[in-house]
């Protein structure tokens, strides 16, 4: 089944003010797993389609933003491979300044930042820095290590202060915290883009150590973002699928994940302990 690029997320939260606690809620939307398709059509049917495509997952948007009164929209990687536009664009390239397509797209949404997906190193790190800095939002990923630094290939998280109304319509700032993750198997699926360049660290042992800083740093609230699935299996390290071990880790708020293309909540889920997967957002 074909993963619905748009993910919502409620969150309730309380907002400590100088006298009194005020209750926020904020509505957390994802795309992911776009790979290039902004259009509603399928190229290699040469028809239309209604199983994907940015133009589409936009008026969905924007029907989710109306109906909250605070939202935030992030998306989770895997968007500049996976199609013929994809495709033709590495083969042209980017030149310094050249803005891929699927950002001039992007950029009319109002994203709040975007994580790196596996599929953003098919093309190389060259390409993938070229492309991303047409984005009019930025990028994080906190796995990634520059193998000749030792320090991170992108920005670990950022905090941003973000402007929310409370129930009674009372105007706060929220510093909500952002984190993005890669499956370390990149190292195995793009070795000949990576190999001596970059070294991958295991997903949650990486958020267990940067959650509690960025709550150091002031956040609020922490929005992980892993290009990651959601495995029934037991711990191990380095695994591709990491986003229930990261629900174990303290500090973590909320979850927008992708890679896996599937649905959820769903019956799919069933064997994932404590996973609702009945209730929709």
């Amino acid at each position: 089944m074909m993963k619905r690029p748009l993910t919502l997320s409620a969150l309730a939260m309380l907002v400590c003010a100088s006298t009194q606690a005020a209750t926020v809620d904020l509505r957390v939307l994802e795309t992911t797993d776009l790979h290039s398709n902004m259009m509603d059509f399928d190229y290699y049917k040469d028809k239309p389609t209604d199983k994907f495509g940015l133009v589409r997952t936009a008026s969905l948007i924007e029907q989710a933003r109306q109906q909250a009164t605070n939202a935030v929209l992030v998306d989770n990687g895997d968007i500049i491979q996976g199609s013929p536009l994809g495709d033709y664009m590495a083969a042209k390239g980017l030149k310094p300044g050249d803005v891929h397509p699927v950002y001039k797209a992007m950029n009319t949404l109002n994203y709040v930042v975007g994580n790196i997906g596996n599929h953003e190193f098919n093309y190389g790190l060259d390409y993938l820095k070229n492309a991303i800095a047409g984005a009019k939002f930025p990028y994080i990923n906190a796995n990634v290590i520059d193998a000749k630094t030792q320090k991170p290939l992108f920005t670990p998280y950022i905090i941003v202060d973000t402007p929310v109304k409370d129930r009674d319509g009372k105007e706060h700032t929220l510093r909500i915290g952002y984190i993005g993750f890669v499956p370390p198997q990149i190292l195995v699926w793009d070795k000949a883009n990576l190999q001596g360049k970059v070294t991958v660290n295991d997903i949650t042992e990486t958020a267990k150590r940067y959650v509690p800083e960025m709550r150091k740093q002031g956040a609020d609230l922490v929005v992980a973002i892993p290009h990651s699935g959601l495995s029934s299996e037991p711990y191990k390290a380095m695994a591709e699928n990491s986003v229930y071990y990261l629900s174990q880790v303290p500090g973590i708020d909320a979850i927008m994940f992708g890679h896996a293309h599937a649905v959820f909540p769903s019956k799919d889920f069933a064997a994932i302990k404590g996973a609702d997967i009945e209730k929709a957002c």
